[in-house]
C-alpha cells in the first residue's frame, strides 16, 4: 500500500477527531460577525474555497478565499486564516509576516516543528492528520473538517459517508476514462477543483473543474465516449441528460461532498496504478513549496 492509499484511509478517524477537538480550539478560529479572508496555496487553497463558502453562506460574516500568493493587500480584515501542512510555504509565511501586528492571524497546520508556529498569532496543530505522502489527502480535509465543525455545520454523517466512500467500489469502468471533469455548486466549487488536482497529480490525467452551470457553457464540447463528468452535490436540472446526451459517462455525488473527495482520491490512485505511476513520487512536485530567496 502506498502512503497516499494509507492516509486517504484514514481519513473517518481523524474527521471524527477534529469535530471533537473543534471547540478546544474556538478562540484561534474565527468568531460570528468577524470579516475574514482564508488563505491557503494549491490544496489548501481550495479547501480555503469550500471553508469561505461554507462560513459566509451559514450566515456567520463575510469570508473570502484567496492564494497566498494573491492576497490583496488593500482590504481590510478582522481576521486571516491561513492553512499550510508543512508551515514552511513560502507565499504563507510572508503573507502572515506582513500582517503581524495589524491583522489578527491564525494558522491551521500539520507540524509543530515549523516556521509557522510563531509567524501566526494563534495556531492550531492537527499532527494526527500530517502525511508523509506529497499529495495531499487526509491533512487538507481534516482541516476542513474542523472549520465545518467550528462553524456547526459538520455531522455524525459525514465519516459515515467517508468510509463508504472507501468501501464501495469505483463506479465500473471509469479508471479507463481518458478526461475528467468534476463539478461543483457553491461550497463544492473548491472540493471539485481539489479533485482535479488530485488525479493531475497523482496520475498525470487530463483533468477539469468547474462550477456546475459553467460547464455548459463551452467546456462541454470536450465530452465524449472516452470522458468522465463528476458532480459533488446536487445537480442542475437537465445537465445530467445533457452530459449523457453527449455520449459521455455522468457520475452522480450521492454522498456527503467531502465523502465524494475521498471517492475522486481514491480514483487518482487506481488510475495512477493502472498506468504504472507511483503515486507517493508524484512529478516535479515536493512536500513543500519553498522559493529560494533573491540573491540580486
Amino acid at each position: 500500500m502506498t502512503h497516499v492509499e494509507d492516509e486517504l484511509s484514514s481519513q473517518p478517524e481523524c474527521w471524527t477527531r477534529a469535530a471533537e477537538e473543534a471547540a478546544g480550539h474556538s478562540g484561534a478560529l474565527p468568531g460570528a460577525g468577524e470579516r475574514v479572508a482564508i488563505v491557503g496555496c494549491g490544496t489548501s487553497y481550495f479547501m480555503a474555497q469550500a471553508a469561505a463558502a461554507l462560513r459566509e453562506g451559514a450566515g456567520l460574516g463575510e469570508t473570502d478565499a484567496f492564494a497566498a500568493s494573491e492576497f490583496p493587500g488593500g482590504r481590510s480584515y478582522d481576521r486571516v486564516v491561513a492553512l499550510t501542512r508543512s508551515g514552511t510555504t513560502t507565499e504563507v509565511l510572508g503573507l502572515l509576516g506582513e500582517l503581524k501586528g495589524r491583522t489578527r492571524t491564525a494558522a491551521i497546520t500539520a507540524d509543530p516543528r515549523t516556521p509557522v508556529m510563531s509567524a501566526a498569532d494563534d495556531v492550531v496543530v492537527l499532527d494526527f492528520a500530517d502525511e508523509r505522502s506529497v499529495v495531499q489527502t487526509r491533512f487538507a480535509t481534516t482541516a476542513l473538517t474542523l472549520l465545518r465543525a467550528h462553524f456547526g455545520l459538520h455531522t455524525d454523517a459525514v465519516a459515515a459517508d467517508a468510509r463508504t466512500a472507501l468501501a464501495e467500489p469505483l463506479p465500473e469502468g471509469i479508471v479507463g476514462c481518458d478526461q475528467f471533469t468534476f463539478l461543483g455548486r457553491g461550497w463544492t466549487v473548491g472540493l471539485a477543483s481539489e479533485a482535479a488536482l488530485k488525479m493531475r497529480e497523482a496520475s498525470l490525467s487530463w483533468t477539469e473543474a468547474y462550477p456546475a452551470m459553467e460547464y455548459r457553457h463551452g467546456p462541454i464540447s470536450i465530452s465524449t465516449g472516452g470522458t468522465a463528468t463528476w458532480m459533488f452535490g446536487a445537480a442542475p436540472e437537465g445537465l445530467a441528460e445533457q452530459v449523457r446526451a453527449t455520449g459521455g459517462r455522468w457520475v452522480d455525488g450521492e454522498l456527503d461532498p467531502l465523502a465524494e473527495l475521498v471517492r475522486a482520491q481514491r480514483l487518482a490512485v487506481a488510475v495512477a496504478a493502472a498506468r504504472g505511476l507511483d503515486p507517493d513520487s508524484p512529478r516535479n512536485l515536493t512536500r513543500s513549496v519553498i522559493l529560494a530567496p533573491d540573491t540580486e
